[in-house]
Parts: structure tokens; C-alpha cells; sequence
């Protein structure tokens, strides 16, 4: 039996794909929650809210001190410190700049038990901190009506 060569067979180009795959002619592929559903608000999104609205709150209390400083979010920290760890954030006064590191407070604080309330005191307790490194006072003095109740 002879065998037939595909050399001169040309062969097609190869397809590109997009975003939305079409395997399979089953269409393109629905979002996870649903078209009814809202969107799933991730780690990263939930951190940059309580950040933004603990800034926006120190703000309205210190206008004048804090109205030109720039809040930066960033994943971690190019370097560690020997001897230190992990920097949870970092304050720059010469340039009016804190950057908030979003992996080292989340994942290597301890807390004590672990849901949604607890998550949101450590990342607004960690602004409280940074913001009072920036202005030289102790974070309590920064919202004392804030925390009466206590």
C-alpha cells in the first residue's frame, strides 16, 4: 500500500483568540456571578475601599495637614529590612507620601479570629498608624471621638 505525502499540503495559519474563546462553538464564556447577579468584590477591592474611606475620614478631620498628601496602595515592598520584617507601609514626608503595602497586612497579621470586622480594623488600624507616623502624633490623638465608645 503507498502512502500519500502531505508535503505539498499547505497548512492553515494559526487562529487567533481573543479574550472571549469560543471552544467548541458553545459561545462566549459568561462572567462567574451571572448576568443577575452583581460582581464579586475581590481582596484587592475590598482593601482599597476601607483604605479610601479611612483616609477620607482622617482627611475630613485633619484638612490642612493631610489635604496634600498622596495615598499610594501597592502590593509589597521591593526589599526587606534585616532585622525588621516585612514593612506594613511606608511614609515619606519630604514627598507628602504614604504607601500602604496590601500583601505583607493582609497575610502576615494575626488576628485573633478572622472574619470581615477584625480584617477591617487591622487595615484601618494600619492608616491610623501610617497617618500618625506622617504627622508626628500618636495615632489615639488623630479621631478621639472616634473611638469614645471603647
Amino acid at each position: 500500500m503507498s502512502r500519500v505525502r502531505r508535503s505539498a499540503v499547505s497548512t492553515p495559519a494559526p487562529v487567533q483568540r481573543g479574550r472571549g474563546r469560543d471552544r467548541h462553538g458553545r459561545g462566549i464564556r459568561s462572567s462567574a456571578t451571572g448576568p443577575y447577579l452583581p460582581p464579586l468584590q475581590t481582596r484587592i477591592d475590598t482593601f482599597d475601599t476601607i483604605v479610601a474611606s479611612t483616609v477620607d475620614y482622617l482627611r475630613s478631620v485633619w484638612p490642612e495637614q493631610l489635604g496634600d498628601v498622596r495615598f499610594v496602595v501597592a502590593a509589597g515592598p521591593a526589599s526587606v529590612l534585616p532585622g525588621a520584617g516585612v514593612e506594613r507601609w511606608a511614609v515619606n514626608a519630604a514627598e507628602r507620601r504614604v504607601v500602604f503595602y496590601r500583601l505583607p497586612i493582609q497575610r502576615l497579621t494575626r488576628l485573633h479570629r478572622n472574619d470581615d470586622l477584625h480584617r477591617r480594623m487591622v487595615i484601618e488600624s494600619c492608616v491610623f498608624r501610617a497617618i500618625a507616623e506622617l504627622l508626628g502624633k500618636d495615632p489615639w490623638d488623630l479621631a478621639p471621638d472616634r473611638f469614645r465608645h471603647f
